[in-house]
């Protein structure tokens, strides 16, 4: 469970840094010779000449690529509450009669709520490319079942008789709310080396 709680926030700052780093770090000079366009590497950042890059312009990116930084702006904004859900549960979910109560109170005041909040304003998120959507709509019923799963856990362990049935059912919604996030995330990943973000 705590190996997938920070892989979208992870991948989110990664292809942003990836994306800074796809701005040129010298400037490239067209020259024509011969007929024929040859790029060469000029030591010079700040050339006057007009057919030159320089470090201070941007590079002008595609609808897609605009599409998918607001996509992970978005999703960098609701990541707090994924990381505050996570940061609750426990590396593992061991039940006892001894840690049952504990369990129960971290899931009622911290996972569930905040975990929620973060299925919620996932589900209103609509990215205007459509295999973002794809993508998405996968990343979100994976949260989704998850979201299931922790509810199942916390009827579970809500009386004093732990409910081993209930326990059985979240465990089932959680792994495969898991099997869809990981396959979100490798579509998103290719996705992402698609638009240059490698």
């Amino acid at each position: 469970m705590k190996k997938n709680k920070t892989w979208l926030l992870a991948l989110a700052l990664s292809a942003v840094f990836t994306a800074s780093t796809l701005l040129p770090s010298v400037s490239l000079a067209a020259t024509v010779v011969e007929g024929t366009t040859e790029t060469s590497e000029s030591s010079t950042p700040n050339q006057t000449d007009d057919s030159v890059i320089s470090e201070d312009e941007e590079v002008e990116l595609t609808a897609e690529q605009l599409d998918f930084e607001s996509y992970l702006d978005q999703l960098l904004a609701i990541a707090q509450y994924e990381e505050k859900a996570f940061a609750a549960l426990p590396s593992t979910f061991y039940i006892t009669s001894s840690n049952r109560k504990s369990l129960f109170l971290k899931l009622n005041n911290t996972v569930v709520p905040n975990y929620t909040k973060y299925v919620s304003q996932l589900k209103q998120i609509k990215p205007e490319n459509a295999e973002l959507q794809k993508i998405h709509n996968k990343l979100t019923r994976g949260s989704y079942n998850q979201l299931e799963g922790y509810l199942l856990y916390k009827r579970a362990l809500s009386k004093y008789t732990i409910n081993r049935t209930l326990l059985t059912q979240g465990n089932a919604k959680v792994k495969t709310g898991q099997e869809l996030i990981e396959q979100s995330k490798q579509e998103f990943d290719e996705y992402a080396e698609q638009l240059g973000y490698e």
